[in-house]
């Protein structure tokens, strides 16, 4: 296993694990939050979703965007099907895109962020960042569910 497809593995295995949690959420407690400033449950899936698209975009413009209109602003907000539904053709293209880089691209490759996040990373760097937003993302919906009394999905199979 190469380089390439330890990186497609890692954000594969990070959503199916993913997906076992957002379709465990009652949906009586999708629009549920912390407290006011937190977003919702399905906010937050929909952020994951919305931010690997834009992660692609700025990977293809190697760097961050100057303007992003995201497909993702005008459609409601349902349920967890609708949201892996709508954003299954932009996880094929994402993974497209990564299959077509080379090894020697995953350090060479600069992801020029510094405008608005504040740092320049390698496509390796970057590619395992976003496998790890999603994570983090991940955690902290498991940690809404504690909270909010639901049971919660097992991840570790």
């Amino acid at each position: 296993m190469n380089s390439i497809d330890l990186v497609i593995f890692n954000l594969e295995e990070v959503r199916r694990r993913s997906i076992k949690v957002w379709s465990l959420i009652p949906d009586d407690y999708l629009d549920w939050r912390p407290d006011q400033e937190a977003m919702s449950c399905i906010e937050m899936i929909r952020h994951v979703l919305e931010s690997e698209h834009y992660y692609h975009l700025a990977i293809n413009n190697r760097g961050s965007l100057n303007e992003f209109i995201s497909p993702f602003e005008n459609q409601p907000l349902i349920a967890v099907k609708n949201e892996l539904a709508f954003a299954e053709p932009f996880r094929k293209e994402f993974l497209k895109t990564i299959r077509e880089f080379n090894e020697e691209g995953l350090s060479e490759i600069k992801i020029d962020r510094s405008s608005d996040a504040g740092y320049i990373r390698s496509l390796g760097d970057m590619l395992l960042r976003i496998a790890y937003h999603e994570s983090i993302h991940t955690g902290q919906l498991l940690d809404y569910l504690r909270s909010a009394g639901v049971p919660r999905a097992k991840i570790w199979d």
